[in-house]
């Protein structure tokens, strides 16, 4: 993959929607500068209101020039909601997942850590996507994603979902408590945490939204294997930024759309 010019929006696109307008973006060719600095699309970052505004035009310009921009305001819950018109910022579901089969949308979900999921139905003319934290990825975000896909006329099968950057196990502690909640939903989920240190392990949260897209029957999953802790250049990260005691983070997004013509 070429890299991107160090002034221009980087959009990584997966194999698995290559027909499908859509791009997971990182920190590069934004105007936001401080902590934040880069392509800074969180709303509630406390970032310059001008400069997320700049870099959120420029997201979905990278992506799908002319689309609508259309969030939900993330609780990191499973719900998800059906976009049959576009709204306001302002007026943003609680959700943390989207769908539609109306075109000239640009559906967009942000992250700083969290797996960004998105998917489509090229023959359905269905895409979806979904924020899928560890507390949405066990609670069943994408899991409602495809149901709500489904319900536009996709079919399982023929869905294609893309895992974009998100922390990676080796950069992702959890203490025992939080492995035991996982193993006591399913004893097979112990296969994502690695032993660390006394009384902790390393979550492998790609792998487990991989087995919960798998699981609900999904035709073709894609992992990009991209660490946003890992790579500051490149992405933002609400644990390496605690870390680092930094007073705020940015946040990154990820958009699919339809084409108008299709």
């Amino acid at each position: 993959m070429a890299e991107a010019r160090p002034d221009a929006v980087e959009a990584i696109r997966a194999d698995a929607l290559a027909s499908v307008p859509h791009g997971f973006l990182g920190r590069r060719g934004g105007v936001s500068t401080g902590v934040a600095e880069g392509l800074n699309t969180g709303l509630g970052s406390g970032d310059d209101p001008a400069a997320i505004a700049e870099n959120r035009r420029r997201a979905a310009q990278a992506v799908m020039p002319g689309g609508r921009l259309v969030g939900v305001y993330q609780v990191h819950s499973p719900d998800c909601v059906t976009v049959e018109q576009p709204w306001e910022d302002s007026a943003r579901p609680r959700a943390d997942a989207l769908v539609t089969r109306k075109s000239g949308v640009l559906l967009g979900i942000l992250t700083a850590d969290c797996a960004p999921v998105l998917l489509a139905d090229r023959e359905a003319g269905v895409i979806g996507a979904a924020h899928a934290g560890w507390k949405g990825a066990f609670a069943g975000v994408t899991d409602r994603t495809v149901e709500a896909m489904e319900a536009l006329g996709a079919s399982r099968r023929a869905i294609a979902a893309a895992i974009g950057p998100c922390i990676a196990r080796s950069s992702y502690e959890v203490d025992d408590a939080f492995r035991d909640r996982f193993a006591a939903a399913d004893s097979g989920n112990t296969g994502f945490f690695g032993a660390g240190r006394p009384g902790h392990w390393q979550f492998d949260l790609e792998a487990y939204v991989a087995h919960r897209l798998e699981g609900a029957g999904i035709g073709l999953v894609e992992r990009l294997g991209l660490d946003t802790y890992g790579d500051a250049t490149r992405f933002f990260s609400f644990r390496r930024a605690t870390h680092r005691g930094e007073a705020a983070y940015g946040r990154q997004m990820s958009l699919i759309g339809l084409n108008k013509a299709g």
